[in-house]
């Protein structure tokens, strides 16, 4: 009985009158979330985006078609969580959201401290983060790596003084980081996954992220080891900020580099 109770609810917080009660998927349901998501980004890069791209004039259209398309695809996983927490609570007032998607300011386990200096913790891991970079990936499909398009020269010329493209990828990053995949892996999937995986949870969680890829695989070899380096310290301090804020020190850094492009 215990054990039952165990696999169905790992915490329950109190917000005034209610409590927040954070249910343990089973592992289809997991697999379920995962391939809601996953199947979207891949559909729309490697099948819609050739086609949208096809019909968009000139000489980047593909690289027009995948910011538009992966933009929509980050924007439907935030809808998502939104839906399941809404199913799942019966609100999404912010009190409950924070809750169920562990949206605290960081908690030491050790010292139950929360927030103040437990948040230099980001410091490392940032470091951490960066430095995944370096890890070797397979060569990027041609047309398809951002990091390659931006350094080219149809980058630099598609970027200069495109305010409306650089507003998009703003869009793009902001649900990467914040509203669609961290809220996705680490604040919904993450504290669900207990149940199923006990203290290995946040290892399949890395490994889900890094397959969710699937729509530029050549990076999974390094984004696996971000995935990790992102799920464990929020399992740990039970923080669903600390990934969202170490994977937002990314986008911060490319966002800086395209708008040097577009000034």
């Amino acid at each position: 009985m215990t054990h039952d109770i165990r696999q169905r609810w790992s915490q329950q917080t109190i917000n005034g009158d209610r409590a927040v009660e954070i249910p343990q998927y089973a592992i289809g349901r997991i697999l379920t979330v995962w391939a809601v998501a996953t199947a979207p980004m891949a559909i729309l890069a490697w099948l819609v985006a050739p086609r949208l791209a096809s019909i968009i004039d000139g000489p980047s259209s593909l690289a027009q078609a995948l910011l538009i398309l992966l933009a929509i695809g980050l924007i439907w996983q935030f809808v998502m969580v939104v839906w399941l927490v809404r199913r799942e609570q019966g609100s999404v007032r912010w009190r409950v959201v924070r809750d169920a998607l562990w949206l605290h300011s960081p908690k030491s386990p050790r010292t139950s401290r929360v927030g103040g200096r437990v948040w230099l913790v980001l410091i490392p891991l940032a470091v951490l983060f960066f430095a995944e970079q370096f890890i070797p990936t397979f060569a990027p499909v041609a047309g398809r790596d951002f990091g390659t398009f931006l350094s080219s020269p149809a980058g630099e010329a598609f970027f200069h003084g495109a305010w409306g493209w650089y507003g998009l990828v703003i869009v793009l990053w902001t649900f990467n980081t914040v509203l669609g995949e961290e809220l996705l892996f680490r604040g919904l999937l993450l504290p669900r996954m207990n149940g199923a995986f006990g203290r290995a949870d946040w290892v399949v969680n890395g490994f889900l992220f890094a397959a969710y890829h699937v729509h530029m695989p050549w990076a999974m070899p390094a984004i696996l080891a971000d995935a990790l380096v992102l799920a464990y310290p929020t399992k740990r301090y039970k923080s669903a900020w600390i990934g969202i804020a170490v994977h937002s020190a990314q986008s911060l850094f490319l966002a800086v580099m395209v708008l040097t492009l577009v000034l």
